[in-house]
């Protein structure tokens, strides 16, 4: 039986590619930690092979046999949200029955006949510690899922037993989830916040599963081939790492779409190349699949929207530092290895961004919107046509549509964007670069041989006039793409900005080194 590349829980070798899970963690400081008795999170975001790693830890360390290792997952708690009393139960059938699976029956009821709902879990792991014959090692796993007095008591009554280690208490706990402790935030029902920091401040250390290196997913890939015969070429590969920056679910999504969920590709003789791993990467762009799915959520909070938003206009993002760590773990951005400046976390995720953003608008955007000719005779793009048919539409409709775009001051690119990839339909491909702090946002619309470079700037409010920076930025953007003319759109939101009608112009421009813009304003 062919291997598959996994996108759905944990990875099992006989039907898997995998990369061997504990070459993902530093072993050497996990087993530090372990022997010093002590207490750490393991966090890193949804599907990134978290739970893969904690079972193989598991059987390393029982094959070991210094300690007696137990992994309990946790989630089913998640269903009772602020219900203590049945949340506490969930939490103690589900540990319990693994403690059993190990050190045998009885514990479960034993722990619920000793003692009261808010101590049950304390109580079963004090149980569990005394009939073990090595010291228990305990992994629980998305704890996050929890919320509120749930999670709340769970913290406390870990907290509480901390100081009877390793005889009567575990000797060591990993707790699992997609975010760091300090970043769970409980509301009382006297409006009082509690953040996990303070409720489980035994904490040792807090610990990310990071994502595959290049050449690890270059080794899982080499899998496949070695496996089928099936090769990925080296353009492939590279838009694979581009797309995906090594996000585990993203690496073995793309490679299953592309060498089983592709007909025409199942045929092991034929080559994934550059555009079969292209047609690849749209199709699970436009499958949204739940990992992509998930990000609408995301994308929702406010502590997100405080550093998505500006990321996606080029603008200085003014949120505070915990702010940017928490989208950090929760893999969505990531920092230029030279530049250090903001990006979207990968290719795929800066594609996925601006479309779930403009959802609304690209549904508002209708036929006769986009009916205009843009197109020459012979079926190529007019460029000039083309965007001054965008400037017509935002005249007639711009208004209404940022009213539709969730991040307000992101309106004008979103709506943008909305219309570019309405209009070409998935006749061409549009290609994002994001700069946080550059005050631009730089579009590249590829369609058949033909491209157009497009530089996207906001005239605020106490601002001069962007023309210039904005001619310099896109000098140095057609310099990079060796391109003779490019594009120059500049929204206009000044508080005392002209009417909405006379905004709209364009203009003829030139950049230092002569190369010629059309200027379009709105």
């Amino acid at each position: 039986m062919e291997k598959h590349f996994n996108t759905a829980g944990p990875s099992k070798a006989h039907l898997h590619y995998q990369i061997d899970p504990l070459s993902r963690v530093d072993l050497d400081t996990l087993l530090s930690l372990i022997r010093q008795e002590r207490y750490f999170i393991l966090h890193a975001p949804r599907q990134t092979g978290k739970t893969t790693c904690l079972l193989a830890l598991r059987d390393y360390l029982n094959a070991v046999g210094d300690y007696s290792a137990v992994y309990a997952n946790i989630e089913s708690a998640q269903a009772f949200r602020s219900q203590v009393e049945p949340a506490m139960d969930a939490i103690l059938d589900a540990v319990g029955v693994m403690l059993e699976r190990t050190l045998g029956p009885g514990l479960i009821s034993a722990a619920r006949l000793a003692t009261g709902r808010g101590t049950q879990i304390s109580t079963l792991l004090r149980m569990a510690c005394e009939r073990s014959e090595k010291p228990l090692i305990l992994f629980l796993d998305e704890v996050d899922a929890l919320v509120g007095d749930t999670l709340i008591s769970l913290l406390r009554q870990i907290r509480a037993g901390y100081t009877d280690r390793p005889k009567y208490f575990p000797q060591a706990m990993i707790l699992c989830g997609v975010r760091d402790v300090r970043d769970y935030r409980m509301t009382m029902p006297d409006g009082e916040v509690i953040t996990g920091g303070s409720a489980f401040n035994i904490k040792a250390e807090s610990l990310r599963l990071g994502d595959f290196s290049r050449t690890q997913m270059i080794a899982l890939y080499q899998q496949h081939t070695d496996a089928t015969g099936q090769v990925f070429t080296e353009e492939a590969i590279e838009l694979a790492w581009q797309s995906s920056m090594g996000q585990p679910w993203l690496v073995n999504a793309l490679a299953e779409q592309a060498v089983w969920k592709t007909k025409e590709n199942l045929d092991r003789a034929i080559p994934i190349d550059l555009e079969r791993l292209r047609a690849a990467r749209e199709a699970l762009i436009l499958r949204n699949d739940t990992h992509l799915d998930q990000l609408t959520d995301k994308l929702r909070e406010p502590r997100v929207r405080r550093v998505i938003e500006p990321m996606l206009m080029g603008a200085r993002i003014l949120g505070d530092e915990s702010d940017e760590q928490y989208v950090f773990d929760l893999g969505l951005i990531r920092r230029h290895e030279r530049s250090k400046v903001l990006q979207p976390a990968n290719g795929i995720y800066a594609e996925v961004l601006p479309r779930v953003l403009s959802r609304v608008a690209q549904t508002n955007i209708h036929s006769d919107d986009i009916r205009a000719s843009w197109q020459d005779a012979d079926g190529r793009i007019n460029p000039r046509q083309f965007l001054l048919n965008f400037q017509a539409f935002w005249l007639k409709d711009g208004e209404v549509m940022m009213q539709s775009a969730p991040y307000h001051e992101a309106a004008p690119h979103l709506v943008l964007m909305a219309y570019l990839q309405r209009v070409i339909n998935g006749g061409g491909r549009i290609e994002r670069e994001y700069a946080a702090g550059s005050g631009r946002l730089d579009l590249l619309l590829v369609y058949g041989d033909q491209q157009m470079a497009i530089e996207v700037k906001v005239w605020n409010d106490k601002q001069a006039d962007p023309l210039s920076d904005g001619l310099e930025q896109i000098e140095r953007y057609l310099t990079r793409l060796k391109m003779p003319e490019g594009f120059l759109v500049i929204f206009d939101r000044r508080s005392v900005a002209p009417e909405w009608a006379q905004r709209m112009r364009t203009e003829e421009a030139q950049t230092a080194s002569g190369k010629a813009v059309l200027v379009l304003r709105g």
